[in-house]
């Protein structure tokens, strides 16, 4: 991979929202993270990669928020999270019923829901035989790595 490729990374890593993003190819392997203040890369075979001043993304420190809104309280049951970045879909097709649905209990094997990243897309199995409490995503919402996608109740 050349200079060119990573810049074209870096820059689609920070036009987006995207936090984190890794490629690996043969025998190269691309991980870049984003934060408040400055872009990471880490490409292997080299030990470390220092990106010159000139690539580097320019970040604007994020505005404070006026309140932030009380979390949640968790969920009862078991996350299902994602295991890879990309878009959620409850559906295999737009025109399709969901997968699965609130209440629905599901064997181990059956797809839950597909998970696109770049161009594939990548099919979320239940690990075990349960029940669906809640669904945590909408339909062709961005989801991040380890981001939580159903809670469910192990049967």
């Amino acid at each position: 991979m050349d200079i060119k490729d990573l810049k074209s990374l870096i820059k689609m890593v920070t036009e987006t929202d995207i936090t984190e993003f890794e490629l690996e190819a043969a025998e190269e392997k691309v991980r870049i993270k984003r934060g408040n203040a400055a872009a990471v890369v880490n490409y292997q075979p080299a030990p470390t990669l220092a990106i010159p001043p000139q690539i580097m993304p320019q970040v604007a420190p994020a505005a404070p928020a006026a309140e932030a809104p009380a979390p949640a309280p968790p969920a009862k049951g078991k996350e299902i999270v994602s295991p890879i970045v990309g878009t959620f879909y409850r559906a295999p097709a737009p025109d399709a019923a969901p997968y699965v649905e609130v209440g629905q209990t599901v064997e181990k094997g059956q797809v839950l829901c597909i998970v696109e990243a770049m161009k594939l897309m990548n099919e979320i199995e239940a690990e075990f035989r349960c029940k669906i409490v809640e669904i945590c995503k909408e339909n062709a919402q961005p989801v991040e790595f380890g981001e939580p996608l159903f809670v469910v109740e192990p049967l």
